[in-house]
C-alpha cells in the first residue's frame, strides 16, 4: 500500500521541497500551509497531493487538516514537523509577542501537530514522528537566544517523547540541518531585532550580523535535508538523529569533543567577536 507523508510549512523551503521529493518517490504527500493552499499552484498540480491549510498555532486548523488527510489517503504514515519561526536578535529589543511567536511556532506548534496525529498512529500501531530541529538544537550562536531556546527545547521534548511512543510502536526522529542556501542573509536580516537607543551592542550587532551573512551564503543545498528526511523515513533503524550538511557535522562534533569555555572561545574566535 502506497505510504502517506503529512508535512508542516510547505509554502516554501525545505517542506516544499521534501513535498516534491517523495511525491517523486511515489507517496501520498499531504503538503499544508498556512493559509491560502489554492495558491500553491506548483505542488497543486502534482499527483497524490493533497494541499490543505493547517496553522500550527491554532488547533482546530490541525485537527481539520489531520481529518482532511485521513479522509484523502486513509492514514498518515509518517509525519514531518518541518513548520518553523526564526527571531534573532538583542533580547532587550525584541517585543513579546516575537519571543512567544518562536515558542509557538518552533516548540508548540510541534507538540499539537504531533499530538492530533498520534491516535491515528497508535491505532495503527505503527508510524514515524520527524522534527526539523537544527544544528542550533545543539549548539548555539550569536543574536539566536530565541531561536536556540527553541529548537533545544525540539531536542529535549522529541527525545524523551521516543520512550512512550517506542511503547506503541511509533518512532521519534530527529533533522539537525547545518546552514541551508534558502535566502538566509535576507531573511535573518529582516527579523533581526534592535534598538537604536541600545547603543552598547552596536559593535557586537554588526561583527555577528557580518559573520552569519557570510556564513549563510555557503550554505548546503536544501535537497540534503530532504535527502535526510527520506533516509529517516524510510530505513526503518533505531537511529534518532540526522546531522545534514557538513558544517553541521563539523559544528556538532566540535560541540562534543570541548568543555564550554573552549568552544566558546573557538566560536567567537571564528565569527570574529
Amino acid at each position: 500500500m502506497t505510504q502517506t507523508i503529512l508535512i508542516t510549512g510547505c509554502s516554501s523551503g525545505i517542506g516544499r521541497m521534501t513535498a516534491k521529493f517523495f511525491q517523486e518517490k511515489g507517496w501520498n504527500v499531504v503538503a499544508t500551509v498556512r493559509s491560502n493552499p489554492e495558491t500553491v499552484e506548483e505542488l497543486n498540480a502534482l499527483d497524490n497531493v493533497l494541499v490543505t491549510a493547517l496553522d500550527v498555532t491554532n488547533e482546530e486548523t490541525i485537527k481539520s487538516a489531520v481529518a482532511e488527510a485521513v479522509e484523502r489517503f486513509g492514514k498518515i504514515d509518517v509525519l514531518l514537523n518541518n513548520a518553523g519561526y526564526g527571531a534573532y536578535g538583542i533580547l532587550e529589543a525584541t517585543p513579546e509577542k516575537a519571543i512567544r511567536m518562536q515558542f509557538d511556532v518552533n516548540v508548540i506548534g510541534a507538540l499539537l501537530v504531533t499530538k492530533n496525529v498520534l491516535p491515528y498512529m497508535r491505532a495503527a500501531g505503527d508510524g514515524t514522528i520527524i522534527t526539523i530541529s537544527s544544528m542550533g538544537g545543539k549548539v548555539t550562536f550569536p543574536l539566536g537566544s530565541l531561536y536556540h531556546g527553541s529548537k533545544f527545547a525540539v531536542e529535549g521534548m522529541m527525545e524523551a517523547l521516543s520512550y512512550e511512543l517506542e511503547a506503541i510502536g511509533i518512532k521519534v526522529k530527529l533533522i539537525e540541518p547545518g546552514m541551508i542556501n534558502t535566502n538566509f542573509a535576507e531573511t535573518t536580516g529582516s527579523m533581526i531585532n534592535f534598538d537604536s537607543e541600545l547603543a552598547e551592542y552596536g559593535p557586537f550587532v554588526d561583527k555577528a550580523l557580518a559573520a552569519m551573512q557570510t556564513a549563510g551564503s555557503q550554505g548546503s543545498a536544501p535537497i540534503l535535508v530532504a535527502e535526510a528526511i527520506w533516509q529517516a523515513a524510510t530505513e526503518g533503524t533505531d537511529q534518532m538523529r540526522y546531522v545534514a550538511g557538513p558544517d553541521a557535522e563539523q559544528v556538532i562534533a566540535a560541540r562534543k569533543a570541548l568543555g564550554d569555555a573552549e568552544y566558546l572561545a573557538m566560536m567567537k574566535g571564528q565569527l570574529g567577536l
